[in-house]
């Protein structure tokens, strides 16, 4: 696990208390690309549960996921996919 998962994983529990988090590093896959190139900030893949998202629309949990990651943009986090589901969402 990279210390870039570690801080993402930090930085959306405390703001979120998310039930299930899973982040994914997709950095080695984008090696190369000019926006990963030119300001070091890796690609992650972040899959959160929360009760925070309970009657939030998509954009409105994205931009909860982006305020809490802020002070990582974009020089530690240069792209980020997210899927951010409430937990009557969640598959059992």
């Amino acid at each position: 696990m990279t210390n870039r998962v570690d801080q993402i994983r930090t930085l959306l529990t405390q703001a979120l208390e998310p039930i299930s988090l899973e982040i994914v590093d997709d950095s080695a896959a984008h090696a190369g690309h000019a926006g990963a190139r030119d300001h070091g900030g890796g690609h992650f893949q972040v899959h959160i549960v929360s009760n925070k998202f309970n009657t939030l629309s998509t954009i409105k949990r994205h931009q909860l996921v982006y305020q809490a990651l802020q002070s990582m943009m974009p020089s530690d986090i240069h792209a980020l996919s997210i899927q951010a589901i409430s937990p009557h969402e969640s598959k059992p």
